[in-house]
């Protein structure tokens, strides 16, 4: 089944580039006619580039994420370690957010580039199995190879939300330089400016929509497999929505797809959920539990 699933991922990734690509170069095309197409062209590489061999430095970043050592967090390492033997995946390097909000995310562009990030607050509201099973939903994100595309979707939201900042600030700009809107197309860049600012970051959580909530399904399952019990998995998806709901952590859009859960509740962000619903997520697990035995 893993052979299946990381193919598959590796489509997406693929198709996910491409659609930057063509993105970049619709909206040089609409700020700056041939120029601003071929400029685009040239950026949208060097974006792709960059979000495959960075993006994972990148959402660690963002996130505010910091390397810890096992001397560091010895628990947290040996648990890391064990799941990750059982899982047939190297080490993953460990790191810690400082959150009181419970939450965890993985990222790496392969098993042998992985890294898995939880909050401060994680371990004061879950028990070590529930832990496990955290982390372990986190060791089949790696394993399946998904980090990559949820990496690299965190770098492209980003990078969206950047163009629809530059097209404002042309827009400005051109407008106190009193620039004739006939010349250079300035009509159709003012047009393509307005629409990437207030469409660049409903493209966003679009993206991140798309890529993020079958691979959750997926990564549940791996997840139970991996610590051989579905149950504790369950209960910490429980805990973290409950926890999520009355104390939403500050965390970049461009990242929020990332987190086991929705770390963005209420408002919009409520609207565009980057995550299936949790209640369908425990009770799939439930499910799993009532089977038959589980096999990595």
């Amino acid at each position: 089944m893993e052979q299946p699933v990381q193919i598959w991922n590796s489509v997406k990734t693929t198709a996910l580039l491409a659609g930057l690509t063509a993105l970049f170069v619709f909206i040089g095309g609409a700020l700056g006619g041939q120029v601003g197409m071929i400029l685009a062209f040239v950026f949208a590489l060097v974006m792709n580039m960059g979000a495959w061999w960075f993006s994972d430095k990148l959402a660690l970043r963002m996130s505010g994420a910091r390397e810890v050592s096992p001397v560091e967090a010895p628990e947290l390492h040996q648990m890391v370690e064990v799941l990750s033997v059982r899982a047939g995946i190297p080490k993953p390097r460990v790191y810690l957010i400082d959150s009181e909000t419970p939450n965890a995310f993985a990222t790496g562009r392969s098993p042998a580039h992985g890294a898995v990030a939880v909050t401060t607050g994680i371990a004061r509201l879950l028990n070590r199995d529930e832990l496990a099973g955290v982390v372990a939903h986190e060791l089949a994100h790696i394993k399946h190879r998904d980090t990559l595309i949820s990496s690299v979707a965190a770098s492209i939201a980003g990078a969206i939300t950047m163009i629809a900042d530059m097209a404002m600030w042309g827009m400005l700009f051109s407008g106190l330089t009193g620039q004739d809107e006939e010349e250079d197309g300035g009509i159709a860049g003012m047009v393509g400016g307005v629409l990437m600012i207030f469409l660049a970051p409903i493209a966003a959580m679009i993206i991140q929509m798309a890529i993020s909530r079958s691979r959750e399904f997926s990564a549940d399952a791996g997840g139970a497999r991996i610590l051989g019990d579905p149950l504790p998995l369950a209960s910490a998806l429980e805990k973290l929505e409950w926890a999520a709901g009355r104390v939403p952590m500050q965390v970049s859009p461009a990242t929020s797809h990332l987190y086991i859960v929705n770390p963005m509740m209420g408002g919009l962000a409520g609207l565009f959920r980057t995550h299936p619903a949790t209640a369908e997520r425990i009770a799939r697990l439930r499910t799993m539990a009532s089977q038959t035995p589980l096999a990595v």
